[in-house]
């Protein structure tokens, strides 16, 4: 009798969406295809149980479509949780759009995106993310009210940058105080892997609190610019993930924790915007324990924007977004905390309560 064996890529092909790792009882993934202006996007919506699904556009020239998927997949998970641990009425979605931004990003493109957007009646919010910028959300606007981050003269809050990155440094005090016993950043060594709109602002954070700072990004001309502006140092070593720092900041693309990297870390602490830092959230969150450093779980610290773009939602004034973001470093303290209490990984630590407000408003709704 002949037994017909499927291999690695036929069976990822039989089950493209629910035999995804990064697939987690997501509620609904779509997929949006428009010829006229070439538009290729997948948006997927994890969890509406606390509110709408909100989270940004990423535009990204991916290597290939399985890649977007995965991408967004693990993207509108952390977005559910970080909504439910930042204490928002939201669920968690995000959009990725296959391209290269600079050279394949039209307003067509976004508007046709926008209709995409519009037809799932306010299942799904978008916002700005990599690849995207408050302009590119204002023409999206056009062709839908689903969409926050749009900019200040048109009612909306504006580039939610500087928020995301000020909840980081947040993030990035508390995790200093929770390991050295102070917050103080005076004369500490902190490393920002990439220096987009939220690595610089959280430069300028750093260097204003005294650290040394050190910066690292693919892009020379943004390395120069940020050195001249800040005085940070561009680290030129071929192993950043080696380099002798008291923090290490990533807040480029994710998955930057892996099995390549992780022990070649040699920060005492790891804080910073970007998403899905841990490859493997069980395996690598273990391993920096073990190792004794200190991990401010992503979703927690990088949760600024999505303060931001919600206060469009819900009508809230600047003072009420800084004082919401502020309190990242309470939260990350008790997070760090709760771990070492409860001999946990703090990635876990945060993903318990998340998961148990989402479940407590999931038992409410059935009532």
């Amino acid at each position: 009798m002949q037994v017909d064996v499927l291999n690695a890529n036929e069976l990822k092909k039989s089950a493209p969406v629910f035999g995804q790792l990064s697939f987690d009882n997501h509620e609904q993934v779509v997929f949006c295809n428009d010829k006229d202006t070439g538009l290729k996007a997948i948006i997927g919506i994890h969890n509406t149980v606390l509110g709408p699904a909100l989270g940004g556009t990423r535009m990204w020239n991916y290597s290939s479509e399985w890649e977007a998927l995965n991408d967004v997949l693990r993207l509108s998970r952390g977005m559910t949780f970080k909504s439910a641990i930042t204490g928002l009425n939201l669920g968690g979605g995000k959009a990725v759009i296959i391209g290269d931004a600079k050279t394949q990003k039209t307003p067509e493109l976004m508007r046709s995106f926008g209709r995409f957007v519009d037809s799932l009646s306010g299942k799904y919010i978008t916002a700005e993310d990599v690849g995207m910028e408050t302009a590119d959300m204002d023409t999206v606007r056009e062709v839908t009210k689903y969409v926050t981050g749009i900019s200040e003269d048109k009612g909306g809050a504006g580039n939610p940058s500087p928020i995301t990155a000020y909840g980081v440094f947040m993030g990035i005090k508390a995790a200093a105080k929770h390991k050295f016993g102070s917050d103080d950043l005076e004369g500490k060594s902190v490393l920002v892997q990439g220096i987009g709109h939220v690595g610089e602002t959280l430069v300028e954070h750093l260097t204003q609190d005294g650290a040394k700072v050190f910066i690292s990004d693919i892009n020379e001309e943004r390395l120069e610019a940020v050195r001249n502006k800040y005085g940070a140092i561009i680290y030129d070593e071929a192993d950043v993930y080696a380099a002798d720092v008291d923090i290490y900041a990533p807040c480029a693309l994710g998955a930057t924790i892996n099995d390549d990297t992780v022990n070649r870390i040699k920060a005492k602490v790891i804080a910073g915007a970007a998403n899905n830092q841990l490859a493997d959230e069980v395996t690598h969150g273990t391993i920096l324990r073990e190792r004794g450093i200190v991990y401010a779980p992503d979703f927690l610290i990088n949760a600024g924007g999505i303060i931001n773009v919600y206060a469009e939602l819900e009508n809230y004034d600047k003072k009420e977004i800084m004082r919401k973001t502020e309190n990242i470093y309470n939260t990350t303290l008790e997070i760090l905390s709760k771990a070492d209490k409860e001999d946990m990984t703090s990635h876990f630590a945060a993903l318990k309560i998340a998961q148990q407000r989402i479940e407590d408003r999931k038992k409410q709704n059935l009532k």
